[in-house]
């Protein structure tokens, strides 16, 4: 009997190795035995060679499928109750200058191909630390769609190699009225802190991509202008009190400032008005240097309904005197729907825009 178990096991390797891995802990000397009983019926004559080696595959597929089953139901969960550490300072992954290219189009799906990231309440989360700065970036919008597939595929992955506690907020402004992009961005910072108490906000144009992932998209001591060297301008800063593109502020500092003013329907105007309050309030800009801090802007023409308005300029003579009443604390708008996808939340809002300026 132990020779005829020899050769069983024999044969059970040879035909493990052509059809499928048997690794040592899937056989048993029950397995064994059975095996043993079909070739000593092939001995005998019972039963033909193609049909010992049907029944052979079976019996192994079946006692492999049970001690699978077996082992899943016996396997300890991974340990997640150990606390991580804070993520170090600056993040070890980055790249530093990459380039940016916006002839190819892209799908969604593409996009979301080139996104591996652990999310959390649609927030892009850590796995390996505990990230320094919870941050909600904020995006006005309206019919950009091209735009904002190459604004996701480019700055996710920056942004997990930050390695950030972060969120995509996009405002999208219902109907054929004015745009108003101060005033989506105050809807995008009360609807974001609605899901989660960030710290941190990024407020920024869905035309505009960093071409260095050393520019953090982070908050700091000052409110931060990040976008100061982009392509369109030479890479310079255009005039020095610039604070518009891509900024970022704490949430006390937003606080502090009530935010945008909701009066500025149109192009232009609301980046110079935020700069004032910065100012007046008693802080000062903070900004990268213009390597850092190259962006690419995506070409396009001026948006239909988003045609410079020249009232817009003399509203910021009177900043000061309206800075505590026209902002975060008179906002009003109407939610009309709300979508969570693994890319980022989509709020389309109703901001009582009029049809013209």
């Amino acid at each position: 009997m132990c020779r005829c178990l020899g050769k069983c096991y024999l044969l059970l390797v040879f035909y493990g190795a052509v059809t499928f891995p048997i690794s040592k802990t899937n056989f048993s000397l029950a397995g064994g035995w059975a095996l043993c009983a079909l070739f000593a019926e092939m001995a005998n004559g019972s039963i033909s060679l193609s049909s010992m080696i049907q029944e052979s595959v079976g019996l192994i597929w079946k006692w492999t499928n049970a001690t699978n089953a077996r082992q899943e139901k016996t396997r300890m969960p991974p340990n997640t109750s150990k606390s991580l550490g804070p993520c170090p300072d600056p993040p070890p992954g980055l790249k530093g200058p990459f380039n940016v290219d916006f002839d190819y189009k892209r799908t969604l799906d593409e996009v979301r191909k080139n996104i591996e990231r652990t999310v959390s309440r649609h927030r892009g989360v850590s796995t390996y630390c505990t990230s320094l700065d919870s941050v909600a970036i904020i995006i006005a919008f309206r019919n950009r769609h091209e735009h904002l597939k190459h604004w996701l595929y480019y700055l996710h992955p920056i942004l997990e190699r930050q390695q950030l506690d972060y969120g995509v907020y996009i405002i999208n402004q219902d109907g054929e009225g004015v745009f108003n992009r101060a005033k989506l961005m105050n809807v995008g910072f009360v609807e974001a802190l609605k899901e989660y108490d960030y710290d941190c906000f990024v407020f920024s144009d869905i035309d505009l991509v960093p071409m260095d992932d050393r520019n953090l998209y982070r908050c700091f001591q000052n409110p931060r202008h990040l976008s100061v060297a982009i392509d369109k301008f030479n890479f310079q800063l255009p005039y020095g009190a610039n604070f518009g593109g891509v900024i970022s502020l704490s949430k006390s500092q937003f606080l502090k400032i009530n935010g945008f003013s909701n009066t500025f329907w149109g192009w232009g105007g609301e980046d110079d008005d935020i700069y004032q309050r910065v100012i007046f309030h008693g802080m000062s800009i903070s900004r990268p240097d213009l390597v850092k801090g190259k962006y690419k802007m995506i070409k396009h023409v001026r948006d239909l309904h988003n045609e410079q308005n020249p009232v817009n300029a003399g509203k910021l003579r009177h900043t000061k005197s309206t800075m505590n009443k026209d902002g975060i604390n008179s906002l009003k708008y109407t939610v009309k729907e709300i979508v969570k996808d693994i890319l980022y939340t989509w709020i389309t809002v109703d901001i009582q825009a009029p049809l013209t300026t």
